[in-house]
């Protein structure tokens, strides 16, 4: 699992950098300013799973999963720490169902 580096929007502009989504997933930081931004350049639609730490009265909280469309991108976010950090790392952990022609970015506004 490879952490993302969050990249910060500014007044004067920002040209994110996009990784290559690992196969084995991806983590990155929660917020309720930071999102991510994935991009699938495939020819058929992916899932993005981010993994719920939560648990309300007991139970745990679902995952939350988005569906990207082929040749398609999704802005994914707030990711709230409440229902997303790990408590080992703080950290979000980000998986898909397929990385192939898959870039992602980590952002803050």
């Amino acid at each position: 699992m490879a952490t993302l580096a969050t990249q910060t929007v500014a007044l004067g502009g920002l040209n994110p950098t996009y990784s290559a989504a690992a196969g084995g997933g991806d983590k990155c930081e929660v917020g309720d300013r930071n999102f991510l931004h994935v991009k699938n350049g495939a020819a058929s639609p992916i899932t993005v799973t981010l993994t719920s730490t939560a648990t309300v009265r007991g139970q745990a909280a679902a995952n939350v999963t988005v569906s990207v469309p082929a040749s398609g991108e999704r802005m994914i976010g707030p990711l709230p720490a409440d229902l997303l950090q790990n408590a080992a790392d703080g950290l979000c952990a980000v998986g898909y169902s397929s990385a192939t022609t898959v870039t992602v970015a980590s952002l803050r506004i």
